[in-house]
C-alpha cells in the first residue's frame, strides 16, 4: 500500500497521474487507484464502495448532505425543517440555517445538558412531518461527548426522516458502522485520523438519491462534480486500510490511558477542571476539554507552543477567531477559558508528562502576572 501511495504521489507531482474520468491509459490507471482507495475507505465504515463520495473534507460533506436533504424536501413541495443540537459544528448550524431559510423553511435547535449530551426526548419532540433532515454528531468536537446516535436514528427511521451524522471526530478513532445504526448520511474528514488535509468523504445510504452540492461534471457517479484529488484519496485509503477493528481498539485504549493520566495529574492544580462527561466511556477516547480559571487560554496556548506542545483553546471550528465557544455556552459553563487536549496514534506518555509538568507552571505564572 505504501509503495502504491509513493508511486501515485510521484506520478501526481510529475504530472503523469491521469484524469480518472478519461479512457486513455493514464486515466484508467488513475481510475483503478481511485476506486481502490474508495474500497479501502468503505471497508473502514463496513460500507459498500459505491456509498462513498470523496469530498474536500467534513465541512463540504456536511454542507452537501444538508443541501441534498433540503432540495429533496423542496421537490416534494414542503418548506424544509431541520433539527440539530446546540453543540453541533458550525458547518451544521450555518448550512442548515442558510438552506432552510432560502426555501422558506426553519430550524429547531435542541438543548443539551451540562456535559454536552443531547436531550433525546426534546430532540424527538422537535421532529415534524416536514422535517427534511436531522443532524446529530457522533461525538462532540470540543468536549468529546458521545451522543445517543442509535436512539435518535431509530426515532428518525420510524418517522421517515433523514438523519445525517457528523462523524468527523469518530471515524478512525472508534468503530463506525452507519448502516447497522440506520443512519442515512455520514460525514468524515481525513486529517482527523492521520490522512492528508483537504480530503474527506460523505457516506450515502444505498438507495438514497440526493441532489449534488457541486454541479457540473459527472464525477463521483454524478454526485459531486469536479476532478477528484486522486493522490489525496489514495493517501486516505492507505490510512483507512491500516485501521482494522483491532487497531482501533488498541489505539482507543492507549489514548484513554494517556488522557486519564493527564486528567488525574492536571486537575490537582487549583482552578483546572474537566468539562464534559466524567466517565471516559461517555466521551471520545482521544480528546478532553479543561476549564482553566483565572487566565486567558490564548496565553497558555502560546506558552506551551514555545515548549513544543500544541493545544487549542476556544471553539474548534473557529481557529482564527477568539469568540466564545458556542458548545460551552450551550452547556452553561465558562465559554471563554478552556483548553482542548487531543492525542493520537503517535502520542506517548512522554508527551503527557511534558504537558503535565509545563501546563501548571505556565498557568501559575500567568495568574501571578494578572494579579
Amino acid at each position: 500500500a505504501r509503495i502504491a501511495l509513493s508511486e501515485a504521489l510521484a506520478a501526481q507531482f510529475q504530472g503523469t497521474l491521469g484524469d480518472p474520468g478519461r479512457i486513455h491509459h493514464e486515466g484508467m490507471a488513475a481510475r483503478v487507484l481511485l476506486e481502490n482507495a474508495r474500497e479501502q475507505v468503505a471497508s473502514l465504515l463496513k460500507a459498500k464502495q459505491r456509498e462513498i463520495i470523496f469530498t474536500s473534507g467534513a465541512t463540504e460533506s456536511i454542507t452537501a448532505a444538508t443541501w441534498g436533504a433540503v432540495r429533496r424536501c423542496v421537490e416534494k413541495g414542503s418548506p424544509p425543517h431541520i433539527v440539530f443540537g446546540a453543540v453541533e459544528h458550525s458547518a451544521v448550524r450555518r448550512s442548515s440555517e442558510l438552506f432552510a431559510s432560502a426555501f422558506g423553511g426553519s430550524v429547531s435547535i435542541v438543548s443539551v445538558d451540562s456535559y454536552g449530551r443531547i436531550d433525546v426526548d426534546a430532540f424527538i419532540d422537535a421532529l415534524t412531518p416536514t422535517t427534511a433532515l436531522a443532524h446529530l454528531q457522533w461525538g462532540n468536537h470540543e468536549v468529546g461527548t458521545l451522543q445517543p446516535v442509535a436512539e435518535i436514528a431509530a426515532a428518525c427511521t420510524d418517522r421517515g426522516i433523514l438523519l445525517h451524522v457528523d462523524a468527523a471526530q469518530a471515524v478512525g478513532h472508534v468503530a463506525v458502522d452507519p448502516k447497522d445504526l440506520g443512519i442515512d448520511l455520514l460525514s468524515f474528514s481525513g486529517h482527523k485520523f492521520g490522512g492528508p488535509p483537504g480530503v474527506g468523504g460523505l457516506w450515502v445510504r444505498q438507495g438514497l438519491r440526493i441532489e449534488p452540492l457541486l454541479a457540473g461534471g459527472e464525477q463521483e457517479r454524478s454526485r459531486r462534480a469536479g476532478l477528484e484529488s486522486v493522490s489525496a484519496a489514495i493517501a486516505l485509503g492507505v490510512v483507512a486500510s491500516e485501521l482494522d477493528e483491532s487497531t482501533l481498539d488498541s489505539e482507543a485504549s492507549s489514548n484513554r490511558d494517556l488522557l486519564a493520566t493527564a486528567l488525574e495529574r492536571l486537575t490537582t492544580t487549583p482552578g483546572i477542571s474537566l468539562l464534559g462527561p466524567l466517565e471516559s466511556p461517555d466521551r471520545l477516547p482521544h480528546l478532553l476539554c479543561l476549564a482553566v480559571e483565572g487566565v486567558e487560554p490564548q496565553g497558555v496556548v502560546l506558552g506551551l507552543d514555545r515548549l513544543g506542545i500544541a493545544l487549542h483553546s476556544g471553539s474548534s471550528c473557529a481557529s482564527e477567531g477568539l469568540e466564545p465557544s458556542p458548545v460551552l455556552e450551550a452547556m452553561g459553563v465558562d465559554a471563554q477559558r478552556s483548553l482542548r487536549v487531543s492525542v493520537g496514534h503517535n502520542s506517548t506518555i512522554d508527551d503527557i508528562n511534558a504537558l503535565c509538568e509545563q501546563l501548571p507552571q505556565i498557568v501559575s505564572e500567568l495568574r501571578s502576572l494578572s494579579a
